[in-house]
């Protein structure tokens, strides 16, 4: 049985209170515990996605897909040297694929589960707006699909203000086609991830996504 541990999410609280490295060093076992169970439970989500997606293999490095928690601070104006969160993309290139993938994203009242693909690259950004001009009938229905409509959100904050070249602003799909990046999430409060389907909640969210991914993948021609 698999969950996030409430040590764990209390970790995360602390670290968010105290975020400077002399408490890290003194909490470092705290740490190492809260490490080794999202390590952990990443491996369960991994098993599980290979089980539904044929894009997902159980042989997936989970290393590869965990971000680290110690935060790049030379560009930023923030110099906290920590996240307060726990992150992991799972796909064939573990968090580094340019293309469709899942995330997990696990904060102390801020926890979700996401899918799609977020900013793409030049030429496929090109290829899904094209597949969604062709096939938007397609996606409404996917986004328009009863379990999707109840538990998940379509993430539409990353878009231009107007319809990019090559595109009229009469388009009935141009509020998808005028989106920067194409992700769909489903949120969990903390006692949802702790309890004993916890593993479970996500596995089913990410089922929820699987078609709007493959949506994305034939766009790409994958």
């Amino acid at each position: 049985m698999q969950f996030i541990h409430s040590d764990t999410f209390d970790f995360l609280t602390a670290i968010g209170k105290n975020n400077n490295r002399e408490w890290f060093q003194q909490h470092r076992e705290a740490y190492e515990h809260a490490w080794q169970n999202m390590k952990d439970f990443t491996q369960a989500v991994i098993n599980g996605l290979a089980e539904t997606d044929r894009y997902i293999s159980a042989d997936i490095p989970t290393s590869k897909c965990l971000f680290r928690i110690y935060r790049d601070t030379r560009f930023s104006k923030d110099k906290a040297p920590y996240k307060t969160w726990l992150g992991a993309g799972i796909s064939t290139a573990g968090r580094k694929l340019n293309g469709p993938e899942y995330y997990l994203h696990i904060q102390p009242g801020n926890s979700f589960a996401a899918g799609g693909y977020w900013r793409p690259e030049k030429d496929h950004l090109a290829a899904i707006r094209q597949e969604i001009d062709y096939n938007g009938a397609q996606l409404s229905a996917i986004l328009e699909e009863a379990s999707f409509k109840k538990n998940c959100r379509l993430d539409v904050q990353d878009k231009l203000k107007r319809p990019p070249a090559g595109y009229d602003a009469d388009n009935p799909y141009i509020e998808w086609i005028k989106l920067k990046s194409f992700t769909a999430s489903e949120s969990f409060d903390d006692n949802e991830l702790a309890g004993p389907d916890g593993l479970e909640k996500v596995l089913q969210a990410f089922r929820r996504m699987y078609s709007f991914k493959l949506f994305l993948h034939q766009a790409l021609d994958e």
